[in-house]
């Protein structure tokens, strides 16, 4: 599986970003994929911010609650993540990554997946 994502760039504070995830390879119609992120001079945070299965169920970190929206187009095999109201602490690299997992699960933790693509930067201004 190969994942591509784009999307990311600088923005100012209490804008908006969406951010694309192009997947290809999928051998199978049951797998998730998600974003994780990883904060500037800090490890990849383990859990994911949000992730969405093949049946179109969606999990959403409690810090995504309400600003993250998660979706997928399945005739272009892409993902988006939108990311409204952004801080300063939004600044990350954010990750795509793809696993087996309901969403729940392959959230849970950045081992359940098991591709993942080299992460679009998000720089969020004051």
């Amino acid at each position: 599986v190969q994942l591509v994502e784009s999307g990311g760039g600088l923005v100012q504070a209490g804008g908006s970003l969406r951010l694309s995830c192009k997947a290809s390879g999928f051998t199978d119609d049951d797998h998730a994929v998600g974003w994780f992120r990883q904060v500037p001079g800090k490890e990849r945070e383990g859990t994911g911010v949000s992730c969405i299965y093949s049946d179109g169920s969606t999990y959403y970190a409690d810090s995504a609650q309400g600003r993250f929206t998660i979706s997928s187009n399945n005739v272009e095999n892409t993902v988006y993540l939108e990311i409204d109201q952004l801080g300063p602490e939004d600044t990350a690299v954010y990750y795509c990554a793809s696993g087996p997992h309901p969403a729940a699960v392959a959230c849970s933790h950045w081992y359940a997946m098991d591709s993942w693509g080299k992460g679009t930067l998000v720089i969020v201004s004051p």
